[in-house]
């Protein structure tokens, strides 16, 4: 198994200890749960750099490290909804697993078809989107944790934690319309997959 490919395992795992420490929900997990999420976000920078200059591209890597990715950011998010206190709508992380797992499907697809499906621009900052509202998501639930509903006497700071659940909702639900957005952009681009796998033949 190449470095490359071993990172990407490795960001997976970290996914899955970020999803117990968010649950636990003290101070000191909060923190690690966090410290796992900015490694696993610079891992996957790393994993594609090594790969690129050494020359070790895999095909399972490249349909391992965006399922790592999505691992990532679904475990953060089912965690999240756990937690009361963040409000964060059910309905929309279904539409975020709901693209993931379709998009996964259209890549394994791709896979049996001896196709590599490339990422997109839609994709890349739907990404994007997805880690830096789970890092501030992740804020809010330190504070949160951290204060305890005794906030400082700071206005426009009390004025954030005291509406941080509002804020996670539209957070959510704007990472929700862009998820599903690139989703749609996502199957309509590769059409022809999905038209041969239905035995059809692509136009």
């Amino acid at each position: 198994m190449t470095l490359a490919n071993r990172i990407t395992l490795s960001r997976m795992v970290m996914s899955i200890i970020m999803f117990v420490m968010i649950l636990t929900q003290t101070l000191w997990s909060v923190i690690i749960a966090f410290s796992l999420l900015t490694i696993a976000s610079i891992s996957d920078y790393i994993d594609g750099v090594i790969a690129r200059r050494t020359k070790t591209t895999t095909s399972f890597g490249a349909i391992a490290d965006p399922f790592a990715d999505k691992i990532l950011i679904m475990a953060a998010f089912i965690a999240f909804a756990s937690v009361k206190e963040l409000n964060i709508p059910l309905w929309a992380v279904f539409i975020i697993l709901l693209r993931e797992l379709s998009v996964s499907t259209l890549r394994a697809l791709a896979a049996l078809q001896g196709e590599v499906m490339k990422a997109e621009k839609s994709g890349k900052l739907k990404t994007l989107t997805q880690i830096i509202s789970v890092f501030i998501i992740m804020i809010f639930l330190f504070f949160q944790i951290l204060f305890k509903g005794n906030y400082p006497e700071i206005p426009f700071l009390t004025y954030i934690l005291v509406n941080s659940g509002q804020i996670v909702y539209f957070i959510t639900v704007f990472v929700a319309l862009v998820t599903f957005v690139s989703g749609i952009l996502y199957l309509s681009n590769n059409i022809k997959i999905l038209k041969k796998s239905w035995g059809e033949k692509g136009s």
